[in-house]
Parts: C-alpha cells; structure tokens; sequence
C-alpha cells in the first residue's frame, strides 16, 4: 500500500458504505467500517522503526501539473504520529459507535460515509507537504466535520453547531489560504520542506509577518484558541463517537499539528513566539475557568478541551525559544517542544475516554445535566473507575500520564525566565503565575465531573431512564484508552522514544538531526529541590479546597455581563449579516426585468471603460476604412427609423412589424458584406420569431386594458444614459479592436489551415462544423431540449383533451 493510497482508502471505501447499509442491514455497518482504521493502524505502524531511526518517506502524484499542484504525501515522525493517533483513536470510536448508535434507529449509512470522509482528510492534512493540497484537505475537514456535527440534523442545536463551527473555521481557513500564497511568493515554492530550508532568508521578507499572523489565524480557528474558541461547545451537539474524535484526538489537533509543522519556518521571528505562547496560555487560563460553570458533561469536556489544547499551544510557543537562544538554553527550550508533544498525546488518551464516558452516562441515564446525576457509581462502577482514571490523568495527579506532562508543563514556564529579551525579565513571571492558576481550576474541573457525576445522591425522580451499567462492548473503547493512562506513566521512556522523540526532531531540525538525539527522559520523580512540584503541592491544596467550596463561589459566575460575551458578539454579527443581506437583496430584487438589465448593463459600462481606460485602449483610426456609399447610408436609416418606432410605439402589432424590419435590414448588411451564410440565417431567424410574436401577442390584453388605463411610458433620464451609454461603448470598442492589430488575426489562420487540415472549402462551413464543433453541438443540444420540451408540452395537451372529450361522453 502506497502512502497516498493510505489516504485516500477511507474515503473509497465510503462510496461502498450506503450499499452495506442498504443490503446487509442484519449486521452494524461499523464493523466493516472498523476495518478500515485497524489495517491503517497496522500500516503506519510499519513505519514506526524506520521513522525512529531519522528516515522519511515521500511519495508524489501530480494532481494539476498545469499549476505545479502535486499532491505530496510526506511522513516523518510528527506526521507519524498524529497519523496513527488518527487511525488509532478512529478503530477505538468505531467501535464504540458499534455500540452506542442504533442500527435501526439512526441513519450510519451517512454517519459512516462523513467519518470516513474526515479520516481521509485529517491524514491528508498533516501528511502533505505541498501548501495547497494541504489547505484542500484542511477545508475537507471543516465539510466534513460541519457534516458529523449536524449529523442529528432534525435538532435546531445540532445545525446551528454545526454551522457555527464551520463559519468559524473556514473563515480561519482562508485566512491561513492567504498566508500560503504569501509564503509561496517568497519562497517560490509551495513546499513544506523547501520553505524550511529558505527560513533564514524568509524571515526578513516585508510579507514574512502577515504570512505568520494569517497562518496562525487558521490554527487558531481550528484548534478552538481564544477569542474563537466559542464553536466547540456548540459543537458538543454532535453525537458523542463524533464528540470522542474530532475534539480529543483529530480537528482540534489540526491547529497545534499546523503550529508543530511551521515552528522551523515562522519560530526565527519573536511575533511568532508571543503570539503562539500568549494566545496559549491565555486560552489555557479562559477554558479552565469557565469549565467549572457548566453544568452539561460535554460542555464541561468541551471547556477542558479548550484549556488543555492551550496548555500544548503555550509549549509549543515556549519551545520556539530554542530558536533564538544558544548554547545550553537551546535544550532548555526544546525541551518544551517535548512536553507538548507527550501532552497531546496524553490528551488524547485520557480526553477520548471522557467523552466517551459522558455518552455513556447519557446513553444510560437519559441526561448529561450534573445537576441531575449523582450516587451513579455504585450502579455502574466499570464507568465510574474509567472516569476516574481519566479525570486524574486530566488534573495531573500521580500514577496517571497526564501528570507527568503537567509538570513538564509546570517546568517549561520556569525556564521563561531564562530568555531575557525585550525587557521580558520583568514580565516572565507572570506566564508560570497563569500557568499554575489555570492548573488549579483544571484540577477542579477534574474532580467536579467525575464526582458530581458518580458520587453523591442518587436522584432517579430526575432521571429520564433508570441508570445502568453499560453494555460490555461500549466500555471496552474507552477501557482500552484508560489502560493506556496508566502503561503510559509506568513505562513513559518508551512511548517517548518510539514517537515523542522522533516528532521533536521534525520540529527542532536544526537542534536535532535525528530522533536519537533527543536525549530527554521522562521521570515522575524530579527531587526536593524541583520547583514544580511545590507548584503541583499547592494545586492539589487550593485545587482541592476550591472544589470542597464550590457550591459557595460558582454562583460569583451569575454576575458577570451576559451581553459581554463573545457568543453574543458572533450571534450579532450573524444577525446582522443577515439582515443587511436581505435589505440588500430586497433592494434590488424587485421582480423587474428592466432593473435587472439596468444594473447589468450599467456594471458593463463601468467595467468596460474602467479597464479601457487603465490599458489606454481609446484608439481610432480611420485611414482603414472602405468609403461608405449610397445604399449603405439609406440602409442605416431605415435600421435608425424601425429602431425607434418600436419604442414609441403604442401598437404591438406596429412595434413587432418595426422590429422585424430591424432584422431584416441587419440582414441586408450581412448580403452587403458578403456574408450570404449569415443573410440567410438572419432571415429565417427574423422571419420565424416574427410569426411567433404575432402568435403570442395575440392572446395578451390591449394595451388599453392595462392599470391606470394606459402605460407609463414618461422619458426616463437614468434609462437614456444607460442605452447611450451601452451603445457608446459598444462603439468605442467596435472601432477601437478595428483600429489597433496586438495580435494577428485568427482569421489567416482559418485561411491557411481550412483546406490543408480541415479538407474544406466553405470557410464558415468548417469554422462552424471543425473549429467550432463543440460549440454547434452544444447549440444543437438546446434546440433538441427545446423540440423535446415542445413536444412534452404537445403531447400533455393532448392527453388532456382526450380525457376532456371521455368526461364530456360519459
């Protein structure tokens, strides 16, 4: 299997999928879907032993030679990685979806077809290494995922989450779109790899800062970061196999994997490094407050999930560092580049299991509201022990991995202090001041979901379903993912040289050329003298009185401004949007065929003498020009006078008889120029549609018979400007394009080549039958849909006839 088959073979297979629904409804369409994930699984594991030892591998097909597109697929150890947490996390959602959605209730023939169809684009995006195959599968993902979200779409919540998520993200996307094509400017060339080697020369480009802002701006937008973190919790509507992978493995992934991706390229600017690290840590601090104020499971997941992908964020930030220090500092700041790598991957180990607890409890209870649940965990221990393991790996405490990287977090703060630049040794401190706040709310909102949820009362009056024990089979996804919590902290050093390090080496290249070199050990012990583990001694403390109390201070959230948010800031604007569209389109789509024209042809005024005139094309010369002669000039007045009876006219008849006469005079011309093909068009043309208006204005009312008793037919300065004007520039372009020659007339082409190559003798013959073919066969085709058409309409009148006839006889 080649690596771009690897990423297209989801999205092949999901063109099978409606079929098995359809055809073997008697078995659950995931598990034909579970093979997918489980031989890719298996595939890039493959890998995993040359990528440890510093290879890569890249394959290409050229997908628009025409514009040098190629699609590249390109694998080293972070797209590795994120590569096998995609398949990997996918088989386990897979079969947890088995399990959790109904097979005769829900429609997974779709379900199925939009998971897929992400899988494909998620490898896609961090596999490629050209620019704009990658930004077509990172849009791919926000079709896909507005898809999965709304999968429920009979709910108001579910579309408008779906729809909020997309607007969002797209509009990041073509944002980071924008800073591609700078980037492909300056470097002049769309390739990853290339852009990394141009680095040092790029950064001092004028364009190398808008670049960086506009690409962060789509990581930001993807990965949930302030200010638009605010379509995740809305995204919570989805059912939860969605939940548990989009927002805890993959989607919100997508940002810190595009971040990790171009740290070499964008790192040698310090915007970069503020930015990454201050957006961070500031969304760090946002999720983990406003976590403890929800009272839904998911939508308390769904805050975590904006607080913990700003903690991996803020790392990444930190670890960009490494790229402005010498020396020793240089480890020093790799070294946070190595913690978010072990925390993404530990996110999603501990994260996956909670949604997928949450959806339990809900799919067992009836209800995600915390304050209904309760006393549950002695009527479902396997899910409260599950709970448990990933809500301590989540607050960071020992035996668990997330504990691990949470100081490692903790430590890579302190090292800020460090990197004295720009006076930032007086500000440092505030960076492990919000880090270690933000981690005492983490572990409150740890503790608040699985205790609140699990132990207490037990409160079946406000239960819509009398709470359960999961079937086997929906615990055994996130069991497997709470095993891996705990292997995870005993045995880290594994895990760490098998994928942490050889990611870090894609990340650092010019600190590291191979993922040998990485020497850092992951340990749970660091000795007395570590200042994290004071700051990890007053979390647990503050964290655990703040949670003994929290009936006491989470009302303080009431009195915050409800019209100062910014949901209602997006619901504004929305709504705005939305109303200034409609008075827009109100005001010109008044149902008028002539103010239609009116704006058509005045935006053809303006665009043809704006581009006339910026190229200087207003030229005229006559010394070409044949005499005019008598007939001619007798000619064109006739053509003068019919043009003007038809609009003063008030008689149809006189109006239809002027404008055949118009027709017939063009015709004249076409004889004059010895164009006897045209004439000969011409006249039937005129002749025909002549006898069709005499048909049809027949059965219209006089004109007499209209409202107010007559037509309004008062002189109307906007209309005569913009006739004249459409005629002035027809004009000046008819004698302008006569007057100058840039190129040479197609028409000598046609007379060398007419006989030669098309073996004919009528020139308009073969231009029509042999230049112009497709375009006289496509004419043909609408007249032979309009015959069909006529002779529908003949045949539908006939029948009714007949049946009239049968009526009238019975």
């Amino acid at each position: 299997m080649s690596l771009i088959f690897a990423i297209f073979l989801p999205i092949i297979v999901a063109f099978v999928i409606p079929f098995l629904f359809k055809k073997v409804s008697n078995i659950h369409t995931g598990w034909f879907v579970l093979l997918v994930p489980l031989g890719l699984v298996a595939f890039y594991g493959t890998y995993i032993p040359d990528i440890m030892a510093g290879n890569t591998y890249m394959e290409e097909f050229a997908w628009i030679p025409s514009l040098d597109i190629s699609l590249v697929s390109y694998l080293d150890g972070l797209s590795l990685l994120f590569s096998l947490l995609i398949t990997g996390i996918g088989m386990l959602v897979v079969l947890y979806s088995i399990f959790y959605l109904d097979k005769e209730k829900e429609k997974l023939g779709n379900f199925y077809v939009y998971l897929l169809l992400f899988m494909s684009a998620m490898l896609g995006v961090v596999q490629s290494d050209h620019l704009i195959s990658l930004y077509f599968f990172w849009e791919l993902t926000s079709i896909s995922s507005f898809l999965l979200i709304g999968y429920w779409y009979t709910k108001d919540r579910s579309r408008f989450g779906a729809l909020k998520s997309m607007m969002i993200t797209v509009f990041g996307g073509l944002m980071m779109l924008g800073g591609f094509i700078i980037l492909g400017i300056m470097g002049n060339t769309f390739s990853i790899r290339e852009l990394i080697d141009q680095a040092s020369t790029l950064v001092n480009h004028d364009l190398f800062v808008w670049a960086l802002v506009l690409v962060l701006i789509g990581a930001f937008t993807k990965s949930a970061q302030f200010p638009f973190y605010i379509w995740l919790p809305d995204a919570m509507e989805a059912p939860t196999p969605v939940s548990a992978y989009l927002h805890s493995a993959t989607m919100v992934k997508a940002g810190l994997y595009l971040v990790a991706r171009f740290t070499p390229i964008f790192a040698l600017s310090e915007v970069w490094v503020w930015l990454v690290t201050g957006v961070g840590l500031l969304t760090l601090f946002w999720g983990s407050i406003f976590a403890v104020k929800q009272t839904d499971l998911k939508a308390i997941l769904a805050f975590s999930t904006v607080s913990q992908l700003g903690l991996i964020m803020s790392l990444l930030g930190i670890g960009s560092i490494s790229y402005h220090v010498t020396g020793d500092l240089v480890t020093t700041f790799t070294f946070a580049s190595f913690a978010a790598i072990f925390h993404l991957m530990n996110h999603a180990t501990f994260k996956g299991s909670l949604f997928m607890i949450a959806g339990i409890v809900d799919h067992e209870t009836g209800t995600r509201d915390i304050r209904k649940l309760g006393g549950l965990m002695s009527l479902m221990p396997i899910s409260f022990t599950i709970a448990m393991i990933g809500s301590f790996s989540m607050a960071g405490i020992p035996l668990f991995n997330g504990f691990l990287s949470k100081e490692m977090f903790l430590d890579a703060t302190l090292s800020l202090q460090q990197f004295n630049v720009h006076s930032l040794d007086s500000w440092w401190i505030l960076f492990p001041v919000i880090a270690w706040v933000a981690s005492v709310f983490t572990f409150v909102y740890s503790l608040y979901f699985v205790f609140h949820t699990f132990r207490g009362k037990y409160k079946p009056e406000l239960l819509p379903k009398k709470a359960h024990e999961a079937p086997l089979g929906m615990l055994v996804s996130p069991a497997i993912l709470a095993i891996l919590v705990i292997v995870i902290f005993f045995v880290p050093n594994f895990f760490g040289n098998t994928f942490i390090k050889p990611a870090v080496a894609a990340i650092q290249p010019l600190a590291y050329q191979v993922p040998a070199d990485v020497g850092f050990k992951i340990k749970a012990w660091h000795g007395f003298e570590s200042t994290a583990l004071y700051m990890t001694l007053g979390i647990f403390l503050i964290g655990f009185l703040l949670y003994k109390t929290i009936a006491k201070w989470v009302p303080l959230y009431e009195n915050m401004p409800a019209k100062i948010s910014l949901n209602r800031f997006y619901d504004g604007l929305m709504n705005l949007s939305d109303k200034g569209a409609n008075r827009l389109s109100s005001s010109y789509m008044t149902g008028s065929i002539r103010s239609y024209l009116i704006y058509m042809f005045a935006a053809l005024i303006i665009l043809l003498a704006f581009t006339m005139w910026i190229k200087d094309a207003f030229v005229m010369d006559l010394t070409n020009l044949a005499p005019i002669q008598f007939f001619e000039v007798l000619i064109s007045v006739v053509l003068i006078i019919s043009t003007i009876t038809i609009l003063v006219t008030k008689s149809r008849l006189t109006a239809i008889i002027a404008l055949g006469a118009v027709g017939y005079t063009v015709a004249l011309f076409y004889i004059i120029f010895k164009a006897p093909d045209l004439a000969l068009t011409q006249l039937v043309i005129e002749t025909v549609s002549v006898a069709l208006f005499l048909g049809a204005f027949y059965h219209l009312p006089k004109l007499n018979k209209y409202e107010k008793g007559k037509e309004d037919r008062r002189f109307r300065l906007n209309n005569f400007l913009i006739a004249l004007g459409v005629g002035v520039m027809v004009t000046l372009i008819a004698i302008a394009s006569h007057s100058q020659k840039l190129v040479v007339s197609i028409s000598e082409y046609y007379k060398e080549t007419v006989y030669s190559e098309a073996g004919g003798g009528n020139i308009v013959n073969v231009i029509l039958v042999d230049y112009r073919g497709f375009d006289t066969l496509f004419e043909i085709s609408v007249l032979t849909i309009a015959s069909l058409g006529i002779i529908g309409m003949i045949t539908v009148r006939l029948a009714k006839k007949k049946g009239d006839r049968k009526v009238e006889n019975k």
